[in-house]
């Protein structure tokens, strides 16, 4: 069975960094895509950055410049760096992977989700 555990969240004031991980963990094979959302109270979940096997990451326009996503195979973990953190980017910061393991063929996984706030 698959897991995704996150790790990294916290309090901060707004300019600081944190950084966010996530560990997939059982029987796979090939991990195509790794990415991150987050979802703000009563707003929907959005997209933040996605790194997709042999391709540079991309990160979405409101974090542009200040998040920064990357990989490692290896560890089946992904990060994301957050800097100059904004009260705005205070949400529930969850990861997916769509990968493939040993019994099925490719699906999606979702982390439990890790809270970042951000105060002014």
């Amino acid at each position: 069975q698959v897991q995704l555990v996150e790790s990294g969240g916290g309090s901060v004031q707004a300019g600081e960094s944190l950084q966010l991980s996530c560990t997939a963990s059982g029987s796979i094979t090939y991990i195509n895509e790794m990415a991150w959302y987050r979802q703000a109270p009563g707003k929907e979940r959005e997209l933040v950055a996605s790194a997709t096997a042999h391709y540079d990451p991309v990160a979405a326009d409101s974090v542009e410049g200040r998040f920064f996503m990357w990989r490692d195979d290896a560890k089946k973990r992904a990060y994301l760096q957050m800097n100059n953190l904004k009260p705005e980017d205070t949400a529930a910061y969850y990861c997916r992977f769509h990968l493939s393991t040993y019994s099925a063929g490719f699906s999606t996984y979702w982390g439990q989700g890790t809270q970042v706030t951000v105060s002014s």
